[in-house]
């Protein structure tokens, strides 16, 4: 979990301001960092993440939160738990990877209690919310591979309410989350760009000479202040809705 999704998850766990002791799953843990973060901010009684990449679930089993988190292989659209099993399922910037959103949130709604949230937050990929995505449309000017998420629609605010309304949940409301880092000089930004967990690997991929190019196209497109610092912003939208109480007669 880079920073930017660190900053976008601590404000999307705030909104949810949930009550303590409750039983979570985080749908899409990866390597545990959100899942530690819901455990140190929302006291939760239990969590369970699921993640379909093996690598990331050994990696979630060997952090510290692993001693209140169960972390297990499954899939989105085909979660591997009994119905109404939790009080909370979350989906933390992973809903626009699921080949088929409807049948992650409808699956999320299914194990989910009646009464019980179902919640997710996106980088707004469509509307320009993505942390690089200054940094990715140099990329495409210059014919580097970039990695795009299969379901980028599924980050529009319309579209995920559209999904949570047709999974029959309850009470929906949507927040937009807007983030900012300050970078203390233009090396401090492309350190840490070097490191982002979203571009890392189609950077490395690139040849030296055009990752200098791309050094020096963004130097000159990245605003800097009387100080040299450089402010960049980001925008996720989240959304929650209830699982419909009617729900318990229904089984």
């Amino acid at each position: 979990m880079g920073k930017w999704s660190q900053l976008a998850g601590e404000v999307f766990l705030q909104w949810l301001a949930p009550k303590p002791g409750l039983r979570w799953l985080d749908v899409g843990c990866g390597n545990g960092a959100f899942t530690e973060l819901l455990i140190e901010r929302c006291a939760p009684a239990s969590v369970h993440g699921v993640d379909p990449a093996e690598g990331q679930v050994a990696y979630a089993r060997s952090r510290p939160a692993s001693r209140l988190a169960t972390f297990e292989l499954g899939n989105a659209m085909a979660l591997p738990f009994a119905d109404q099993s939790f009080d909370v399922a979350i989906m933390p910037l992973v809903l626009f990877f699921v080949p088929d959103p409807p049948k992650g949130v409808a699956e999320m709604a299914r194990v989910v209690a009646p009464g019980g949230v179902v919640a997710a937050y996106s980088w707004d990929m469509i509307g320009g919310g993505f942390p690089y995505q200054a940094l990715q449309a140099e990329m495409r000017e210059m014919n580097a591979v970039v990695k795009v998420a299969p379901n980028p629609d599924a980050s529009r605010m319309k579209v995920v309410r559209e999904l949570w309304l047709g999974a029959g949940l309850e009470g929906v409301e949507t927040h937009e989350i807007n983030v900012q880092r300050t970078f203390e000089n233009f090396d401090d930004y492309w350190a840490t760009v070097l490191k982002g967990p979203s571009v890392r690997s189609g950077l490395a991929a690139m040849k030296a000479e055009n990752l200098a190019r791309l050094k020096y196209r963004m130097r000159v497109r990245l605003p800097e202040d009387a100080n040299g610092r450089i402010r960049c912003s980001a925008r996720a939208n989240a959304i929650r809705g209830r699982v419909a109480t009617a729900k318990a007669a229904a089984h």
